[in-house]
């Protein structure tokens, strides 16, 4: 690989010699931490290079060749690379982030920023964003707050451990008016459901999302989606979408993904890019030929992804999922019984001596906020989507910690530097940075974020680049990865090789 990571001295070793990348502050002047003889992989997808970064307050101040800064705190990164905080574009870390601020499943992998609000599930109105909570965080309480205004003030007063960037959730919305009428609004309900918009958008949000397998998601048809799509185009807000249909009928969906942003005028990212169901494998081919020729029309559209072959719901939404078979689908928390953790429907169906339909329902019955694994997707689909120019990374874990969560939950972005570009060969180590880090912060409209540079705010991550790599497994999945020696958010060190400090310094990010 061309910007393969090596320690100094060895052959292939990153040129030392300083560039047009070093600059900021004078060299001489003391900084608060001064990370020294890194290699720099800055989030450009640049070739990486040598020299050391010094921060002072939560900005990085100065970079200067290898040797040659001064501050208090020392961090040698010797044989180690330094990257932008990695960011998270599809979370469902919206109330996680309050009930568990320090965040160490997120902040342990080198996450410093969390996109949350997708999936059309979000923070507010409050009232049904608290059933929500329940299904993710059972046993748990979540304070009160009025709207987004409300909810991200509160963050800004208990900040968590990472940022925070918030999308409007479309289901809670039409929930919050319609309840779970299956009809087109009625002029009042679709003026309601726009204010609720609106007040998201002039909160900071940074654009409204769907869900459109959920309910009550499923229910709005194409017109309703671009009437409410108003709202955030005229705030420069995007439209994100866990589309209508992952499987056989993904070539469709994306197809109405393109028409809400055309006719709606505003860009477009979709959610975790997949096609779902052995009847669908390859389908992805033709889905990202859609996309380059929306691009080449002018339309903003991108991606995000997460790298493994199987996704994580809830298994209420399963019942209107084609295409899955009975043993690909594996409870993964289930609050009230947890002996059915680990277990597939089929399984379950067999023990029991129903049929698979009849066992799920009997799963809902007892426990409806159970939540599930799918192995659903096809290893080269993952390839084929993820060496794709649009496609950044998303974890779109649910933080059900109490459970069996995906290890996407703590792994995403390890596994793909890890696996998919150093053990693969995937693409390069700085592409696959530039993928979690500088792409999403430009897509996001995250300023100053995402690349390494003087004047930038200092979300950094030290890793060993030989070393990184996801750790947890299905039936094992909480485990931290390897190989992430200290992540800094604002300049402050929230984890120190390899153990969270209980800092809290995470700002909220809204659209600028």
């Amino acid at each position: 690989m061309a910007d393969h990571v090596v320690s100094p001295g060895q052959p292939g070793q990153p040129d030392p010699v300083p560039d047009d990348r070093f600059g900021g502050e004078d060299a001489s002047t003391p900084v608060d931490i001064v990370i020294s003889d890194v290699t720099i992989i800055d989030g450009t997808g640049g070739e990486p290079f040598l020299g050391d970064v010094g921060v002072r307050g939560d900005r990085i101040a100065v970079i200067g060749g290898p040797g040659t800064l001064s501050g208090g705190r020392r961090i040698d990164g010797t044989g180690r690379a330094l990257a932008p905080g990695f960011i998270d574009v599809h979370t469902h870390d919206d109330f996680a982030v309050v009930l568990h601020p320090e965040m160490e499943f997120k902040t342990m992998g080198g996450v410093t920023t969390c996109v949350v609000g997708n999936c059309g599930f979000g923070a507010a109105p409050h009232a049904l964003a608290v059933l929500l909570a329940s299904a993710l965080h059972p046993g748990h309480e979540l304070p009160e707050w009025e709207g987004y205004s409300g909810y991200l003030s509160r963050l800004e007063q208990e900040p968590a451990s990472v940022n925070v960037a918030a999308l409007v959730g479309h289901g809670v919305v039409r929930g919050s008016v319609m309840g779970t009428d299956n009809r087109r609004p009625v002029t009042a309900e679709l003026a309601a459901m726009c204010l609720e918009i609106e007040e998201g958008m002039e909160a900071g949000a940074l654009g409204m999302s769907t869900g459109l397998i959920y309910e009550p998601g499923r229910y709005a048809d194409t017109a309703e989606l671009i009437d409410l799509c108003g709202p955030v185009a005229d705030a420069g807000g995007l439209y994100a979408t866990h589309m209508r249909d992952e499987g056989v009928g993904l070539l469709e969906s994306v197809a109405e993904a393109l028409e809400v942003g055309r006719r709606a005028g505003l860009p477009v990212q979709i959610s975790h890019h997949k096609a779902s169901g052995r009847e669908a494998w390859g389908l992805v081919g033709r889905s990202l030929e859609m996309i380059e020729a929306a691009r080449a029309e002018g339309l903003d559209v991108w991606a995000d992804q997460y790298p493994y072959t199987a996704g994580s719901t809830i298994l209420s939404a399963v019942a209107a999922m084609n295409g899955l078979e009975p043993e690909s689908i594996v409870i993964s928390s289930c609050e009230p019984r947890p002996e059915w953790e680990s277990q597939s429907v089929a399984d379950l169906a067999r023990s029991w001596e129903v049929e698979p339909a009849v066992a799920v329902g009997r799963v809902l019955a007892e426990a409806p906020g159970t939540t599930v694994v799918l192995h659903s997707i096809d290893e080269g689909d993952v390839r084929t989507v993820m060496r794709h120019p649009t496609t950044m990374i998303g974890s779109d874990g649910l933080p059900t910690l109490e459970g069996k969560p995906h290890p996407r939950l703590y792994g995403t972005f390890a596994r793909v530097l890890g696996h998919y570009s150093r053990d693969l060969g995937l693409f390069p180590l700085a592409e696959a940075v530039h993928r979690m880090t500088g792409l999403p912060a430009a897509r996001f409209g995250l300023t100053d974020r995402g690349i390494i540079a003087p004047g930038r705010f200092a979300d950094l991550v030290v890793f060993d680049p030989e070393a990184v790599i996801d750790r947890g497994t299905f039936a094992d999945p909480k485990h931290y990865p390897a190989g992430i020696h200290q992540v800094l958010v604002n300049g402050r060190l929230v984890v120190d090789e390899g153990s969270h400090t209980g800092e809290r310094p995470g700002a909220v990010l809204r659209r600028s």
